[in-house]
């Protein structure tokens, strides 16, 4: 079987995509970047074959990751995708609110990117 290896990556932060992207992409890892929470679900909707794990910024215009991971999680198509939620709230209540969503991870930022290369390929058992 052949692992996924698209990441979709949220976040409302240019700086932040370009660089997560940038690192991802020496792990060869391919990406897809939004960066607000309704573009996601789209392409969540048309590429979900595709991708095998999101990091979901919460805190953005519009729709918040909390609901895209909500809807994510709730819907039988979707529910599989590893959905890490990717922010600066590192608050207990904020990693239990994830957690009870159903994120199947947080990291926060900032981050290295040794450390989100090696993040990434434990969830995905790379």
């Amino acid at each position: 079987m052949t692992v996924k290896k698209t990441i979709l990556i949220v976040d409302d932060e240019p700086d932040i995509v370009n660089l997560t992207e940038k690192f991802l992409k020496l792990g060869d890892f391919n990406t897809i970047t939004c960066n607000n929470g309704r573009d996601a679900m789209e392409i969540v909707k048309t590429s979900h074959d595709e991708i095998a794990l999101i990091l979901l910024d919460i805190m953005m215009p519009g729709t918040s990751g909390y609901s895209v991971l909500k809807e994510i999680k709730t819907n039988e198509k979707y529910k599989d995708i590893i959905v890490v939620l990717f922010t600066v709230k590192s608050f207990n209540e904020d990693i239990q609110k994830g957690k009870k969503l159903g994120a199947d991870g947080y990291l926060t930022k900032p981050f290295s990117g040794k450390d989100l290369l090696k993040f990434v390929k434990e969830k995905l058992n790379v």
